[in-house]
């Protein structure tokens, strides 16, 4: 938060925080989520990816959390490519948002888990989101980008 009091405390990583963010992203902000979808998505790292992706999914149901996964899941699908989709969601349209938006999937399926799953599991869900929002996986900086 800043002097102001505008943005979010520095410890405030949640879906709200997430999707605010998701919603001032610029085209460039998005291809960069997209290029951390790429340089995560070797065959190990994207099998790592689905682990968690299932464990955290698993986790969700067993604590009767599904309706709350499927509308934070509906609002990003919202946001990126349904009917009130920003602009620049709009302008990236196609593989590169498709990228960005798995890996904004990912990241909010961690966030929604968090306290269901460990940090090994959760890191593997937010990292490629981490590359553009570093608040996400505070203990990793983001790569340099290699354009």
């Amino acid at each position: 938060m800043d002097r102001d009091g505008y943005g979010y405390p520095a410890t405030e990583r949640g879906i709200d925080r997430l999707l605010g963010d998701a919603r001032t992203l610029s085209p460039v902000g998005i291809e960069r989520v997209a290029w951390g979808w790429d340089r995560h998505e070797d065959p190990a790292t994207l099998e790592r990816f689905r682990e968690a992706e299932k464990l955290a999914l698993k986790s969700i149901e067993s604590q009767s959390r599904g309706p709350d996964w499927e509308r934070v899941r509906r609002t990003v699908l919202d946001l990126t490519e349904g009917r009130s989709s920003l602009e620049a969601w709009k302008v990236e349209h196609g593989e590169t948002g498709h990228k960005a938006e798995r890996a904004m999937l990912g990241a909010a399926l961690g966030i929604v888990a968090r306290d269901r799953i460990d940090h090994a599991h959760y890191a593997a869900l937010v990292r490629p989101m981490a590359e553009a929002l570093p608040w996400l996986l505070p203990e990793e900086p983001p790569a340099p980008s290699r354009r």
